[in-house]
């Protein structure tokens, strides 16, 4: 094989320049962005058939944006009036901000972590008398709705939105070097699309454990894995990948 030349990242393509681009100039790289996976709301039909009452509730946890989208996507299309009484919990500032797409900010109360569940939750046990409700991806895991119910807090949890995969027929005779992952679903979509996918002399590269466990088990090849102590990101690991690869290639 020749040297690395070609990336594909199956994330959406970023508004601004990024760590890739940079990557891409550094070592005259094409990088393209495709999103391999895509975010679809659960219909409300069929919300309707597990009888939740969202005013039943005062407060609601937050872990994502699409998480906000879909809960007053919901909530409009159920015709719930949602109080100014309601609190809102929010996993991290940045998804508290995006509250205000919704709601007039100043007028709420409003709580937030610094990125995880874990560091929201003290802020969740000091208003336990609040009823919680959670809406949820049908990709997540136990661990919210497990640690709530330890700690003895009343909540009800509903999917509202689902991670499907993305239509990728126009890149059938499209060929990368190396192809990116970052989600199992990612690599779900990749043999969804291409049953008959062969790997051959393609690299692949794989964001965190889940990821890579969920490569090897389709019977891919991992030839970069990423967090490590080395490569901390999946740009630092790329480069160093690519560089030690290229090194006396034609």
């Amino acid at each position: 094989m020749d040297k690395i030349k070609t990336i594909l990242i199956s994330q959406p393509q970023p508004k601004d320049k990024t760590h890739y681009h940079e990557l891409a100039e550094r070592n005259n790289l094409k990088i393209d962005f495709r999103p391999f996976i895509h975010v679809e709301g659960v219909p409300v039909k069929e919300i309707r058939k597990e009888r939740i009452n969202i005013l039943d509730h005062t407060a609601v946890i937050l872990t994502s944006r699409n998480a906000v989208d879909h809960f007053f996507r919901v909530c409009k299309e159920m015709r719930v009036n949602v109080p100014d009484s309601m609190k809102y919990f929010c996993v991290s500032q940045s998804i508290a901000n995006y509250l205000q797409k919704y709601i007039v900010y100043r007028k709420r109360k409003i709580f937030y972590g610094e990125r995880t569940f874990e560091s929201l939750l003290p802020q969740i046990k000091k208003n336990n008398k609040e009823k919680f409700f959670v809406p949820l991806s049908d990709m997540h895991n136990n661990r919210i709705p497990k640690a709530l119910e330890d700690n003895k807090i009343k909540f009800t949890t509903s999917v509202f939105y689902k991670t499907v995969c993305s239509d990728l027929s126009d890149l059938k005779d499209v060929f990368y070097d190396v192809l990116v992952f970052f989600s199992p679903t990612g690599i779900k979509s990749l043999f969804a699309n291409f049953p008959d996918f062969k790997q051959n002399s393609t690299k692949i590269a794989t964001y965190g454990d889940n990821t890579l466990k969920a490569a090897e088990e389709a019977g891919l090849r991992v030839d970069i894995a990423a967090p490590t102590p080395e490569s901390p990101s999946m740009v630092m690991a790329l480069e160093k990948y690519i560089r030690e690869y290229n090194k006396g290639k034609k």
